[in-house]
């Protein structure tokens, strides 16, 4: 990029930006039904949110432990703020008397043996609204072999959204030669949040994290990512809040670990009450030990 454009310093990250009358960043001036929806999946108290990530047979089958979701998702439904799923897990298997707000996966295409970024718009919203969703969530694949189709299969999800009042959040898909870092998460987040996204899930890093959100106007979730200890799920869960994240969409660490209940709670202290990760810890294997 030109010298001039060069990406400054001053991501101000100890000032969060304002948002006046209304609790979540950039959502201010959002229309009454958008800001119902985004106040079901964000804690207005705490303003965050633990969502529970479970659409990954989308594109990679029956995922372990997501074989038997009636079994293994379900009964955490109650712990959850929100669910993030596909209409066909939502239309055959969540109880329709759930009072969870539902997030749809809306995009897919292209499964595990073939180019990932290759996806598709895969619900219509009016299917959306008529699930009675509090938002929908799409890969945006910055940097992939169809980037720009992934952009504007976005910025048509968004169009639509607006329409219905429906909150998009966009997904930053990182690819296997792709470097995670806090350079290329501030270039992915801004640019979904430039196109109109409401809220944007993303990857924690490590260092420089708080300038990913400290640059990005709009709220951003945390991904859980692969299946790690549960400290180290915790740790990184702690950290993201802690720099500016708006809460997790977590799937792996939770439905993979020996104890999704207690895992799931341990979560929930972590991201809404700001306990620190060890205590966490210690909350999860006294709810394990009750089995």
């Amino acid at each position: 990029m030109p010298e001039a454009d060069t990406e400054g310093q001053r991501f101000a990250a100890d000032k969060p930006q304002a948002a006046p009358g209304f609790f979540l960043k950039g959502s201010h001036q959002l229309d009454w039904g958008m800001k119902n929806r985004l106040a079901r999946v964000f804690d207005p108290a705490s303003g965050r949110t633990v969502m529970l990530a479970i659409d990954h047979g989308y594109f990679q089958g029956p995922t372990t432990g997501l074989e038997r979701i009636d079994l293994s998702i379900v009964p955490l439904l109650p712990s959850c703020d929100a669910l993030f799923c596909t209409r066909g897990i939502l239309r055959s298997v969540i109880p329709a008397d759930s009072t969870k707000p539902m997030v749809l996966r809306a995009s897919g295409g292209p499964s595990i043996l073939k180019e990932l970024s290759d996806e598709q718009i895969a619900i219509d919203m009016e299917d959306a609204v008529r699930l009675n969703a509090a938002g929908v969530g799409i890969q945006v694949f910055i940097g992939g072999e169809h980037e720009t189709r992934s952009v504007h299969n976005m910025t048509r999800l968004v169009d639509a959204g607006l329409r219905a009042g429906m909150p998009v959040m966009g997904i930053t898909a990182v690819g296997s030669n792709m470097v995670r870092d806090a350079k290329y998460f501030r270039l992915a987040c801004r640019i979904i949040a430039e196109l109109g996204a409401q809220y944007v899930k993303t990857y924690y890093v490590a260092e420089g994290f708080e300038t990913v959100t400290a640059s990005c106007p709009v709220p951003i979730v945390m991904a859980g990512g692969k299946k790690l200890p549960e400290l180290e799920a915790l740790t990184m869960a702690y950290n993201a809040v802690q720099q500016g994240a708006a809460g997790v969409d977590m799937g792996r660490n939770i439905f993979q670990s020996e104890a999704p209940k207690a895992m799931i709670a341990a979560v929930a202290a972590v991201v809404h009450k700001n306990i620190k990760p060890a205590e966490a810890f210690e909350l999860f294997k006294a709810l394990k030990a009750k089995g």
